[in-house]
């Protein structure tokens, strides 16, 4: 009996397969995602814990290695994170404070030069431009800014969001090495060994993202700080609190910050000063894209900055600064994860030809 033959061709099937997992694929991340901003006051939390986590993990493990009681090295780290973010915060919060109006100041004088020098808007000037932006800022921010009560909702949810973020820190801290008896628990029949290798991997790639990012965000607002102060530029430790802070949104902060630094020099020290600013900031950045990230981070999931644009964009729009902040991680994480997957599902590489028929 002949076969049937098949009313569309072969890769015309494939194809259709392909938009399908595709279409599935799509539709189930969409629902995460609006999952996760209808319930983004307890997903918010975890997010954090989990950067905590993944940033404070080397610490206690190494606590807990010397006998230390998880519980008891859970509680010292956080309290330890406590303590630096604390000192951080103040350190930056003070400096910003401290050269904030100068800073302002230099950059409506570099707008002003900028104008005066480029012909930009005749007849306007940067009070025009400040007046504007400060009516535009009272129009539209009037409702969201106009009662204490609101206000005072605003910081508390926050400090609420902050102090669940730093228990559940504790319990993933004391219980993670629990982690994998869960994923057997909850992995369907004969897949616990594929989800406990996916989870494991997408906690490194987060893990090594945080430290390696924190440290090269430490160098960066370093070196920049040291090179300002040599040129003079007013307000160099606030702009490198800046640069720091800066530093987790890759790319688009640094050179926020980076441009801002550049204006302030321009505006108190004159055109050669900025460029010798610019000289830093530039050298700066090289150093950091092609040593420190690929040393420090060679152990992390390595993304082409077109993607991480894309992530920031994509984290922008749903959330916010938060979500640019988070964007990345998260990206790092589902990439450790699609390497894993496919390493797991990879078929065994032939060592040998295969052999011939028997009598050969």
């Amino acid at each position: 009996m002949q076969t049937p033959k098949p009313l569309l061709p072969d890769a015309a099937r494939r194809t259709a397969a392909w938009c399908g997992v595709v279409l599935l694929v799509t539709g189930v991340a969409a629902v995460a995602v609006w999952l996760c901003v209808v319930l983004k006051t307890a997903v918010t939390p975890v997010l954090l814990a989990l950067l905590g986590t993944a940033l404070l993990g080397p610490v206690h493990r190494r606590l807990t290695a010397r006998g230390v009681n998880r519980s008891l090295a859970a509680g010292l780290t956080c309290a330890a994170l406590v303590a630096v973010a604390g000192g951080a915060g103040y350190i930056v919060v003070t400096a910003l404070i401290d050269t904030g109006g100068q800073i302002v100041a230099s950059l409506k004088d570099a707008g002003q030069w900028l104008i005066d020098h480029f012909g930009v808007a005749d007849g306007a000037d940067v009070d025009d431009l400040a007046d504007n932006a400060r009516n535009l800022f009272e129009k539209f921010g009037a409702g969201a800014a106009g009662g204490l009560l609101s206000g005072i909702s605003l910081v508390g949810s926050f400090a609420a969001a902050g102090v669940l973020a730093l228990l559940l820190t504790f319990f993933f801290l004391r219980d993670s090495d629990r982690a994998a008896d869960l994923a057997h628990t909850i992995a369907p029949r004969g897949t616990g060994d594929l989800v406990e290798a996916v989870g494991r991997r997408a906690f490194e790639a987060v893990e090594g993202f945080m430290r390696g990012t924190t440290f090269i965000a430490l160098i960066d607002a370093v070196c920049i700080t040291v090179g300002l102060l040599i040129l003079g530029v007013p307000g160099a430790v606030g702009l490198g609190a800046l640069v720091f802070v800066g530093a987790y949104i890759p790319y688009l902060g640094a050179f926020l910050s980076g441009a801002v630094a550049v204006l302030v020099a321009l505006a108190d020290r004159g055109l050669v000063i900025a460029l010798w600013a610019l000289g830093v900031v530039l050298a700066v950045q090289v150093l950091e894209g092609h040593v420190l990230q690929p040393v420090i981070q060679s152990r992390t999931v390595q993304m082409h900055p077109a993607m991480i644009m894309i992530a920031l964009t994509a984290g922008a729009s749903v959330a916010g600064i938060l979500g640019m902040l988070l964007a990345v991680p998260l990206c790092a994480a589902a990439f450790g994860v699609i390497g894993e997957l496919r390493k797991g599902y990879a078929g065994p590489e032939p060592d040998s030809a295969p052999p011939g028929p028997p009598g050969e």
